[in-house]
């Protein structure tokens, strides 16, 4: 027999429908300016430039991704950034889960001042000149490894991690391993990192985008257009699209030059976020479990 259903006083029917209408604000203006971008990319560039795209596409065309993927650098700078993407964090995530785990045994001598050293990292850095003549030192100037190198390893990721191991994988599973003779390599790979998929997840998310997005290391440590990710070709196409008064002395050309730079402003930004967004759902469980466990616990 069910039991009838609990009445609401007046107080929690206020509080629902305001929880109800701060959550609808909430998400048209997260929503609204996502829909804006891939409408506009899609409308005419005298529609955009007119102000009459507001919500939907007006005067649909490809005319902005015909002009993105014109450019024979594009693939290029695709392959490039998937290649930086998944050996970057691949990198990231061995050198992590080497720092974090060793900092979360409590019978690791030491490991209270190895943990300082990283988080001194955190708050004081050689600068970036510095780092760029260390990075030329190395012999890595406008190679891959300056794109994987410089930031394998991030600190807030490390602790993230190290709290996860501490919080979720028992010591009683290390002393009953410990005595069936298991090796702390074998214990780390046979039974911490397949208890550890969450935070594995979500680490290799955070470290995914970074690689996805980099834009300033290979601004800075490139110089072979062969080796530019996607985001440095997309802002050279966006820069050749610049409009100079003093170079186009026929207003119609200027015009035209001028909305189908607007036009590419949106679809370069549909470009390198779809492949992102289509990966998000698939780890979206694993973000919310890892990302609490692993910032709350502890």
């Amino acid at each position: 027999m069910q039991s009838p259903a609990m009445k609401e006083s007046g107080s929690d029917r206020v509080f629902t429908v305001v929880n109800y209408a701060m959550l609808s604000i909430f998400l048209i203006v997260v929503l609204y300016p996502l829909i804006y971008v891939v409408s506009a990319s899609f409308s005419s560039s005298s529609a955009v430039l007119s102000g009459k795209v507001w919500l939907w596409p007006v005067e649909p065309t490809l005319e902005g991704y015909r002009a993105v993927f014109k450019n024979t650098m594009v693939a290029k700078g695709f392959m490039n950034t998937l290649f930086y993407t998944l050996a970057g964090t691949v990198i990231n995530l061995i050198l992590s889960v080497m720092a974090a785990y060793p900092l979360s045994r409590k019978d690791f001598r030491g490991r209270s001042v190895f943990m300082l050293l990283f988080v001194f990292t955190m708050l004081f850095n050689g600068g970036l000149i510095p780092t760029y003549l260390l990075v030329k030192d190395l012999g890595m100037i406008d190679t891959i490894w300056s794109m994987l190198i410089p930031g394998a390893l991030s600190v807030w990721n490390v602790i993230i991690m190290r709290t996860y191991f501490q919080t979720t994988i028992p010591q009683e599973l290390l002393e009953a391993s410990q005595l069936d003779g298991c090796t702390d390599f074998r214990f780390l790979w046979r039974i911490v990192l397949p208890l550890s998929g969450p935070i594995l997840a979500v680490i290799a998310l955070f470290y995914a985008v970074g690689h996805w997005n980099q834009y300033f290391n290979a601004m800075i440590y490139l110089k072979s257009a062969d080796l530019y990710p996607l985001q440095l070709v997309l802002r050279d196409i966006l820069v050749q699209n610049e409009v100079n008064i003093e170079m186009l002395g026929d207003a119609k050309t200027a015009a035209a030059r001028q909305g189908l730079r607007e036009l590419l402003k949106y679809s370069l930004i549909v470009v390198t976020s779809v492949p992102l967004l289509i990966v998000y759902p698939f780890l979206q469980k694993f973000f919310v479990k890892g990302v609490m466990i692993g910032s709350l616990k502890g």
